[in-house]
């Protein structure tokens, strides 16, 4: 049902959660502008192009295909509308040395005989371990990611309280994983999306092997073209809705009277507001645009929560084809307890990284010139990090040293274009905490509920959305983010 009223709504923030938030308020007849401090849009999901080569600088891994396409039938269209998509088959590669990697199957019955011929036994429980994987992806993702999480009242109904004890929202991923697999490099397997998106396996909720049911069983995907064809999607989306886009905006602050916001001040010039949608870094927004008396949470707060991790990216165009290596592949020939406890407990640069290597080229011809491969490498680290050039080139030959050992050629003399990224320009491009890549980890005690709230304390007309607040972090959490915020910005603007 439309507003009889139009309301004005700013959007700070044009990444996928405030790109969705957009376009579900201006189709409920609003007068929506998306207000975005860089020049390009896109946020962390923004494209650059070099030599010939198109680099995605951020988001690279199509899962959960489910939760995009019912964000396009929102609006009456289907992914097919906007880009080609492809099943990767394998899906991805895991290395954990030279002579000792396999490649994930896109044939979920493929992937089980992998894993017996790895671990005797091991493929009726993957069965078994999928099917309760299965279970809470389609709990989690129909009744539980969907909701505000203003409080735990939300989820006292019969039929989540009698599923929580089965979701395993307050169980640990890692004993979880543990009952089902004993070889180390099954459980390396599958505990590789949370350690690159949530923190250590022992203190992130098992409910969370509802990824490893997209990512196994569901399979991993490509948008031919690129990430950026997603990102055109959803801004397309936004202004066939009627939203007004403003780029090189950097907001200065939130004038606020009566406890909402009434005007939006940029670097260039003001405007009025009847609602907030904040989809920048919350940290950012609540700390250096509003006064101290409007802020929800203090700097001690921010300090105490555990962040997933920030990154080191390398973007590399390579002037020849490279034969051993699959679109992703992820090297696990280092150890994995060691890595995560750098990250999460000891917070310092790692001492053997595990790292990831995205080669969409192998599937893209679009992306690299002919006979040359686009290249994204990314280490996950710790956030808060100092990251010096010096720092960043001893990674580089430390990474390079392992990629063409396990390529068995020389890829470096091949390097025509190089390009670093790190916390400090998380920092800078995006404003991010401490230079977090991807958000706020999903632990046991920063779930649902439990994470920085959707809707702010203090000001009535201020929404969040994105990577620190619900459902967490990733692609399609932020793109549910942007959409339950503007559903509780309704509400409130309805009133």
């Amino acid at each position: 049902m439309l507003n009889n009223h139009k309301s004005t709504i700013a959007v700070i923030g044009s990444g996928f959660a405030g790109l969705s938030a957009a376009a579900v308020l201006a189709s409920q007849n609003n007068d929506v502008t998306v207000f975005e401090k860089n020049a390009q849009f896109g946020g962390r999901a923004r494209v650059f192009e070099s030599n010939g080569f198109v680099f995605d600088m951020g988001p690279s891994w199509y899962w959960m295909p489910d939760v995009y396409e019912k964000f396009y039938n929102l609006f009456g269209n289907t992914t097919s509308d906007f880009y080609e998509l492809k099943k990767l088959d394998p899906g991805f590669k895991v290395i954990f040395g030279k002579n000792d990697s396999f490649d994930i199957p896109a044939n979920f019955e493929e992937v089980c005989e992998l894993f017996e011929s790895i671990e005797p036994g091991a493929a009726d429980k993957l069965k078994l371990f999928i099917n309760d994987a299965e279970y809470k992806y389609h709990v989690g993702m129909n009744g539980l990611v969907y909701k505000p999480s203003n409080s735990i009242t939300e989820f006292i109904n019969f039929k989540l309280m009698k599923d929580i004890f089965r979701l395993q929202v307050f169980s640990p991923f890692s004993k979880h994983v543990r009952k089902y697999f004993k070889d180390p490099r099954l459980i390396s397997l599958i505990e590789f999306p949370v350690l690159f998106l949530g923190a250590m396996p022992k203190d992130t909720p098992a409910l969370y092997s509802l990824m490893n049911f997209s990512g196994l069983k569901q399979g991993t995907f490509y948008p031919m073209g690129g990430f950026g064809k997603v990102i055109d999607a959803f801004k397309t989306i936004a202004e066939k809705a009627g939203v007004n886009f403003l780029p090189s905006q950097n907001i200065d602050h939130l004038e606020i009277q009566s406890g909402a916001i009434t005007h939006v001040h940029s670097n260039t010039k003001c405007w009025n507001v009847d609602g907030v949608i904040g989809a920048a870094d919350y940290h950012h927004i609540e700390t250096k645009l509003l006064p101290k008396k409007n802020q929800s949470y203090s700097e001690s707060y921010w300090d105490s929560r555990t962040f997933a991790p920030s990154s080191l990216i390398f973007y590399l165009g390579i002037n020849k084809k490279i034969k051993n290596i699959s679109h992703h592949n992820l090297f696990f020939d280092e150890n994995f307890e060691q890595h995560a406890q750098e990250i999460y407990i000891n917070k310092k640069w790692p001492t053997a990284p595990l790292f990831y290597v995205c080669c969409p080229s192998k599937t893209d011809p679009t992306v690299a010139p002919e006979n040359s491969e686009n290249i994204f490498i990314l280490m996950p680290i710790a956030t808060g990090l100092s990251d010096t050039e010096e720092i960043r080139n001893q990674y580089y030959k430390l990474i390079m040293d392992r990629l063409e050992k396990f390529a068995g050629e020389n890829i470096s003399d091949h390097v025509i274009f190089k390009k670093s990224y790190s916390v400090s320009n998380f920092i800078n491009d995006y404003n991010a905490y401490k230079g977090n890549a991807y958000g706020l980890a999903n632990t046991l005690f920063q779930t649902a509920f439990l994470k920085p709230k959707l809707k702010s304390k203090k000001v009535k007309n201020l929404f969040y959305a994105g990577q620190l607040t619900v459902p967490g972090p990733g692609v399609p959490p932020s793109i549910i983010s942007g959409q339950v915020a503007a559903n509780e910005l309704l509400k409130t603007l309805n009133y």
